[in-house]
């Protein structure tokens, strides 16, 4: 019986299966930071089908962003996304979990970028 037996140390692990190390998270949350538009995801088909949907509503609005894919787990989590693929808009998670059509992405995008100005009436 093991009733009475000493209780096992418990140990911590990050998000990403004990990869992350404080330079890699510091590293992390410095890119979280930058200005662009980042798909998150291991690089599977959802993940690239958001990409081509975010890179032809990029078209449709006619901004020149690049696209960065961040299939860095630690990166990822530093975004506080667990569910891919996600849509990073200028430091900002606009979506996660789901493919976005293109209707979608750009109302996103513009919703982060352009945001109605205080006291504006939507049109």
């Amino acid at each position: 019986m093991g009733l009475f037996h000493r209780k096992k140390e418990e140990t911590t692990s990050c998000c990403c299966s004990g990869n992350c190390t404080p330079e890699a998270m510091g590293q992390a949350e410095t890119e979280k930071s930058a200005a662009g538009v980042k798909v998150l995801g291991g690089g599977c088909a959802k993940c690239n089908a958001l990409e081509e949907a975010v890179r032809a509503a990029l078209a449709e609005l006619d901004m020149d962003t690049a696209i960065e894919h961040v299939t860095d787990f630690a990166q990822i989590a530093a975004y506080g996304v667990m569910t891919t693929p996600a849509l990073v808009v200028d430091g900002k998670v606009a979506s996660y979990g789901k493919v976005l059509k293109k209707e979608e992405a750009k109302a996103l995008i513009q919703k982060v970028r352009c945001p109605a100005a205080p006291g504006s009436v939507p049109s």
